[in-house]
C-alpha cells in the first residue's frame, strides 16, 4: 500500500470512529430524555411562578382537589338513608310455626302462655328486625336513620329503634311475665322464631347512592380562553395549585392524540445531535490527540452521556431534585487528567444536553455553568486532598450565591425566598467530596494517573525508589538531580512538572539488576574492563529492558514505563560504538547491538527528561566547571539530539528547547558553584616596579 493510500485511509477510519461516537452516545441520550407532556411546568406551592406569564390557551374548567371532592362525596354518604324492605310474611310465618309447635301449650307452664309470647313476637315484629350484618354496616358508615318501605311508601326511622334478631330475643324476655320463666322457656328455643323482617334493598341503595355522587362535580369554576392563570414572579397560593393543575389536566387531554409526542422527540434528536456534534468537531479541530487515545475518548464520551441519563431518571421518577446530581464533578475529573479548555467544552455539552429534561431551564443552565467554571478555575493542579474539599465548598458558595441572585430578579421580598434548594446545592457540594475516592475508580477504568498518584510515587519511602537508593545509592542520587532539572524546565515551558519529577525518579531503575556496571555507582573498580564492547553495550542498554520489568512487577502506570523507554530514544550507547569501531578499523560495524530499543521520546515530558538526564550524565566528566565550559556541554549535547532527530515525534517547540537549555545552564552552575575567573597577577610588571 502506498504511502498516499495509507494516509487517506487513516484519514476516513477517524472518520468513521467519530461519526459512529456521535451517533451511538446521541442514540444512548436520546432513549432516556423524557418526553411526556403530562407535567409541562414544575410548581409548588407558597414558591414563586418562574416562568413567563401564563394565558390560557383555551377554555378549561377549573377542578377541585381530590381532597375537597372526597370529602364531598363522604358528607353524602354520611347523610344518605338506606332503604329496608319490610316483609310482613315473615312474621305471619314465624309466628304461624310457633303456634303449631306448641299448640297442646307450654311444656312446664299452665295458663294461655302460647298466644302471650306470640303477641309479644307480635310487638317486636311490628318494631322491626334486622341482620346483624347490616346493623355492624350501618353502624362502620355512621347512619343515623334508615327509610323502611311498606308497599310504596317509604319512611324515616332512626336506626336506634331497631331491633337485631339477637336483641329482639333479649327484649322477648325483658317482659315482666317471661323473664321469671326463661329458664324454662329457653328449651323452647323461641329464638328459632324471630327472623329479619327489614331486608337490605342492594339494588336500590347502589343505584340511589349512585345519582346522589354523580352530583358531586370535579370542577367549581371555569377559565376562559386568553384569561391570563398567572405572571412571572407572582406566589403559586393553594387556588393557583388548583387552575395550574387543572389547565395541565386540559392541556394534557387537548394534546391527546396529537403529534406532540414525535415532534418532541425529533427536536430532541436535532438538539442533542447539534450539541454532540459541535464537541466532536471541537476535538477534531483542537483536540486530535485524543483520538488516538481510546481511554481519553472513551471518558469524555461517557461524561457526556451518563449526567444527561442521571437527569432525566430523576425527572422520571420525580423522587429527587436534579440539583442533587453533582454535575461539577465532570469537570474536576477532565481537568485533572486532560485539561481545563476540554473541561469545560465537555460541562457546557453536558449542562445543555441534561437541560433538555428539566423544566426551569435557564436557571439549570445558569447555576451548573458556574459552579463548573468555579470547579475548574479551582483545581489546575491537584496535588492534596484538602482541594477538593475547598473546591466543593466554592462550588456550592457559587452556586447557592446564583440561585439568591436569580430570586432576588423574580420576587420582591426576601420572604418569598425558596430555602429548599439551598439544602439541595448543600447534599450536592458533600457528594462533590466523593470526587476524589472516585478518582482512583477513573484511574483504574481508563488508565489515567492523577497528580495525587504521582505524589504518591514520587515519596522516596516507596518500596521500589528505596530499594534503588539502597542497592544503586548513584543512581538514585542522579535521579533525583534528573528530576529537579526536569521539573524546572517542564515549569518554565508549562509542562506538567509532577508527570517528569516522577519519570525521572523511576527512568533508571532497572540498573539496580547490574548497578556495578554504571559509572555512579562505581568505587574504583570497573567491570566494563573484562569485558568486550558488545557485551558492555548489551548489558548498558539492558537498564531499560530490565527497567520495564520491574515497572510490570511493581504495575507501575503506563505513562511512567514510558519514560523508562524513551530516556534514550533510539539512541546508541556511544562510548562501546565507537570503541569498537576503533578497534575494527577494517570492518563495517552493525550499530544495531549497540542501539536502545526505544522508541523515541514523544511528548514533551520524555524529551525533557531525555536532555536532562544526558546533561547532567555528561556534566560529571567536565574536568572543569566554567560557565563556558557547562553552556558549551549543554549546547552541545541538545543540539547533537535535535540534530539526530530523537524530538522529530514529540510536540516540544524550538523556544521550549532553548529554554530548557538556559535553565540547565543555570542550574548546573548553581550545583557545582561555578565562580568567575580571577586575573592573574602580571609579574613582570610589579618586577619592572
Amino acid at each position: 500500500m502506498s504511502k498516499f493510500n495509507k494516509i487517506e485511509d487513516h484519514y476516513w477510519r477517524n472518520i468513521a470512529t467519530r461519526t459512529v461516537l456521535s451517533i451511538i452516545t446521541i442514540a444512548v441520550i436520546i432513549v432516556f430524555l423524557p418526553r411526556s407532556l403530562d407535567k409541562p411546568f414544575h410548581y409548588e406551592e407558597d414558591q414563586v411562578w418562574r416562568y413567563p406569564t401564563l394565558n390560557a390557551q383555551f377554555d378549561f374548567p377549573v377542578f377541585k382537589t381530590d381532597e375537597a371532592i372526597k370529602a364531598e362525596r363522604d358528607s353524602i354518604i354520611r347523610q344518605y338513608q338506606p332503604y329496608f324492605n319490610y316483609q310482613d310474611d315473615v312474621e305471619q310465618r314465624q309466628i304461624a310455626r310457633f303456634r303449631e309447635q306448641f299448640k297442646n301449650g307450654i311444656p312446664g307452664l299452665k295458663g294461655d302462655w302460647v298466644n302471650y309470647i306470640a303477641a309479644r313476637l307480635h310487638v317486636l315484629y311490628q318494631q322491626g328486625i334486622i341482620d346483624p350484618t347490616a346493623e355492624s354496616q350501618l353502624e362502620s358508615k355512621g347512619e343515623t336513620a334508615l327509610r323502611v318501605v311498606v308497599g310504596k311508601e317509604a319512611e324515616a326511622v332512626p336506626t336506634d329503634s331497631m331491633l337485631t334478631t339477637i336483641n329482639a330475643y333479649e327484649r322477648l324476655f325483658m317482659d315482666p311475665r317471661l323473664g321469671p320463666n326463661r329458664t324454662l322457656l329457653q328449651s323452647c328455643n323461641l329464638n328459632e322464631y324471630i327472623e329479619a323482617n327489614l331486608i337490605y334493598d342492594k339494588d336500590r341503595n347502589e343505584a340511589e347512592e349512585s345519582d346522589l355522587l354523580n352530583t358531586v362535580t370535579p370542577a367549581s369554576g371555569l377559565v376562559q380562553q386568553g384569561e391570563r392563570i398567572i405572571d412571572n414572579g407572582t406566589i403559586v397560593d393553594a387556588y393557583k395549585v388548583r387552575v395550574l393543575n387543572s389547565y395541565e389536566k386540559a392541556l394534557a387531554q387537548h394534546n391527546a392524540g396529537s403529534n406532540e409526542i414525535t415532534s418532541t422527540l425529533i427536536g430532541q434528536i436535532i438538539i442533542v445531535s447539534i450539541l454532540v456534534v459541535l464537541f466532536t468537531l471541537y476535538l477534531a479541530l483542537f483536540r486530535k490527540d485524543y483520538f488516538v487515545k481510546p481511554r481519553n475518548i472513551t471518558m469524555l464520551y461517557v461524561m457526556i452521556v451518563i449526567f444527561p441519563i442521571l437527569t432525566s431518571l430523576m425527572i422520571l421518577y420525580n423522587k429527587f431534585s436534579v440539583y442533587l446530581i453533582p454535575y461539577a464533578m465532570a469537570p474536576i475529573f477532565i481537568r485533572v487528567f486532560m485539561d481545563s479548555r476540554t473541561a469545560f467544552i465537555t460541562h457546557v455539552t453536558t449542562i445543555l444536553v441534561s437541560a433538555l429534561a428539566v423544566k426551569y431551564q435557564y436557571e439549570f443552565i445558569i447555576v451548573q455553568l458556574v459552579g463548573g467554571l468555579i470547579a475548574i478555575y479551582s483545581l489546575r493542579e491537584l496535588s492534596k486532598r484538602s482541594q477538593i474539599f475547598l473546591t466543593a465548598i466554592l462550588v456550592t458558595l457559587g452556586e447557592s450565591a446564583v440561585y439568591l441572585g436569580l430570586q432576588l430578579i423574580l420576587t420582591d421580598s426576601l420572604t418569598k425566598l425558596d430555602s429548599t434548594m439551598y439544602y439541595h446545592l448543600a447534599v450536592n457540594g458533600f457528594f462533590l467530596l466523593f470526587a476524589y475516592p472516585l478518582m482512583l475508580v477513573i484511574e483504574k477504568t481508563f488508565g489515567f494517573v492523577s497528580t495525587v498518584t504521582l505524589f504518591e510515587l514520587s515519596n522516596t519511602n516507596n518500596p521500589l525508589l528505596r530499594q534503588l537508593s539502597q542497592v544503586a545509592p548513584g543512581t538514585f542520587q542522579h535521579s533525583i538531580t534528573v528530576g529537579n532539572l526536569a521539573s524546572e524546565i517542564a515549569n518554565k515551558i508549562g509542562a506538567k512538572a509532577q508527570l517528569v519529577r516522577t519519570g525521572a525518579l523511576y527512568h533508571d531503575i532497572g540498573k539496580m539488576t547490574n548497578p556495578a556496571f554504571f559509572t555512579e555507582n562505581q568505587a574504583g573498580f570497573n567491570p566494563h574492563d573484562k569485558l568486550t564492547e558488545k557485551e558492555s553495550a548489551a548489558i548498558i542498554i539492558s537498564h531499560v529492558t530490565e527497567g520495564l520489568k520491574l515497572a510490570d512487577k511493581y504495575n507501575l502506570p503506563r505513562v511512567i514505563k514510558d519514560f523508562i523507554a524513551t530516556h534514550h530514544g533510539e539512541g546508541l550507547t556511544k562510548y562501546f560504538y565507537i570503541k569498537y569501531k576503533n578497534a575494527h578499523p577494517d570492518e563495517d560495524v552493525d550499530p544495531a547491538p549497540f542501539r536502545y530499543p526505544g522508541p523515541n521520546p514523544f511528548t514533551r515530558e520524555q524529551a525533557i527528561l531525555m536532555m536532562s538526564d544526558t546533561v547532567e550524565a555528561a556534566s560529571r566528566s567536565l574536568k572543569e566547571f566554567t560557565e563556558e565550559s557547562i553552556s558549551n556541554l549543554v549546547n552541545k549535547l541538545i543540539d547533537k539530539q535535535v540534530a539526530e532527530g530523537y524530538f522529530r515525534d514529540c510536540p516540544i517547540t524550538f523556544r521550549d528547547i532553548t529554554t530548557a537549555k538556559q535553565v540547565l545552564i543555570e542550574r548546573l552552575k548553581s550545583i557545582y558553584h561555578t565562580r568567575i575567573q580571577y586575573p592573574k597577577l602580571n609579574t613582570e610588571v610589579d618586577d619592572k616596579k
